[in-house]
């Protein structure tokens, strides 16, 4: 029996390849000589650049960047054999980098993702992939644009501040110092919203609070990130505020649009191609996937949810396993074989979180087990 295992994963908990390994170990319990083939995923936000890099090398760089409040940090991207760096924006920008009492996306600034994206090119890199996701800033780009070489002038010629706030001073551009070698890169941006970058459902309205902002702070930032994209129209910009996922990151899938002419595109069909998940899948007997949690956001562009797509339409059996199970419909779980959660009693955040990978490995050997008893039922 061919079983393959591709799960995101489980937020704040395991990477997606140590719940792999946790759902071998519970297979194996039952299946031993089964043939198991271990594809971690990502939908290119946090752990994408792992992924691809346990898929095919590379080798990681460190670099000394900025993080969200201007301190100093290492962060790391991927380069790849052939010139294609993997970068994801949580590392230099990332929320988890700041406390709760220091989240405020007003002045969060996502500089050293420019940072980071300058020393690729300058190792090289002819194309740049950008994970979206994870970041504490909401200023469209401003910081990243700046470690790039454009600089902001309010109506007084001063420069701006970091910041999604800033943004409401901006009264000019000037790009003639943008880094060279941006216009000879080909930028592809992993991500898995598609929110716009304004209004009810742009990036401070709906990732804003989150970051900090509190319902002031919101109204603030989205007039100001409005503003920003006005600004560019005037400077001869082609308006993407309202493409899909321009809203992603803080509005940073906007600026790499307007200013990188990138593609936008699912970070989780930009994984699933780099790895050939659709030849794997057709080849297994059975796939098990999971994350975290499957909610109604699973089917919109999640691992979990793309892996059950591309199953069925192989015929191949799929089984999820995930943390817990939140509002779904039956309809909505339909699109998978089994469904099951994998919290084994009521606890404690932290204990559910701690005991993640014990919960899972007795999880699958229970799957396996069931599997076994039904193989010999009459």
């Amino acid at each position: 029996m061919k079983i393959l295992i591709a799960p995101d994963s489980f937020k704040e908990s395991l990477e997606a390849l140590d719940v792999c390994h946790a759902i071998q170990s519970g297979f194996s319990q039952v299946f031993p000589d089964a043939d198991y083939k271990l594809l971690p995923m990502a939908d290119g936000g946090e752990g994408t650049s792992a992924v691809l890099s346990y898929v095919l090398g590379g080798r990681w760089k460190e670099v000394r960047v900025h993080d969200p409040l201007m301190r100093p940090i290492t962060a790391k991207y991927l380069l790849l054999p052939d010139a294609t760096a993997v970068i994801e924006v949580a590392q230099a920008c990332g929320l988890h980098l700041l406390t709760a009492d220091e989240r405020n996306p007003v002045i969060a600034s996502s500089y050293g993702v420019g940072e980071l994206i300058e020393d690729a090119l300058e190792e090289g890199a002819k194309r740049i992939v950008i994970g979206l996701g994870g970041s504490a800033t909401n200023d469209a780009g401003l910081g990243m644009l700046m470690a790039l070489g454009i600089t902001f002038h309010d109506i007084n010629d001063s420069l701006l501040t970091h910041g999604g706030g800033a943004l409401a001073s901006l009264h000019k551009l000037d790009n003639t110092s943008l880094h060279a070698r941006i216009s000879d890169t080909v930028f592809e941006v992993a991500c898995d919203v598609t929110n716009p970058l304004c209004g009810l459902l742009g990036a401070s309205a709906v990732f804003g609070p989150q970051k900090g902002a509190c319902p002031e702070q919101v109204n603030t930032l989205d007039k100001a990130l409005s503003h920003f994209a006005t600004i560019c129209g005037q400077h001869g910009y082609e308006d993407c505020q309202y493409v899909e996922g321009a809203g992603a990151a803080g509005g940073l899938g906007y600026a790499m649009m307007t200013f990188f002419q990138a593609q936008l595109k699912s970070g989780f069909d930009t994984v699933a191609e780099v790895a050939h998940l659709s030849q794997h899948i057709a080849e297994a007997d059975l796939v098990i996937t999971g994350e975290g949690k499957l909610d109604a956001q699973t089917a919109m562009g999640k691992v979990a949810g793309g892996i059950s797509q591309i199953a069925k339409a192989s015929r191949t059996p799929v089984i999820a396993i995930c943390g817990s199970v939140d509002g779904l419909k039956p309809a909505q779980t339909s699109q998978f074989d089994v469904v099951m959660p994998s919290i084994q009693k009521v606890d404690t955040i932290d204990n559910v979180l701690g005991s993640a990978y014990n919960n899972i490995e007795t999880t699958a050997a229970n799957i396996a087990a069931s599997i076994k008893l039904g193989q010999t039922l009459r």
